[in-house]
């Protein structure tokens, strides 16, 4: 599992939906410069990990494919 500032680990489907809700509230508008720019931060984090859990996905994948194709 990932991980965030102060060590709380999010799993890819935590980290998705709080990236879309990241995103509604910035779309939404309304905020301060320094809200706008906190709710940034964290969605850059989030998508951060997102990306780590899909590589580490891929890779698991490439590796299955690659073990069904040496036993074939």
């Amino acid at each position: 599992m990932s991980e965030l500032a102060g060590g709380a680990a999010l799993d890819y489907e935590a980290a998705r939906d709080e990236l879309a809700d990241v995103v509604a509230k910035l779309e939404a508008g309304g905020l301060s410069l320094e809200e706008s720019l906190a709710l940034w931060e964290r969605g850059e984090a989030l998508a951060k990990i997102c990306d780590r859990h899909l590589a580490g996905a891929k890779e698991r994948i490439e590796s299955a494919l690659a073990a069904a194709e040496s036993e074939n």
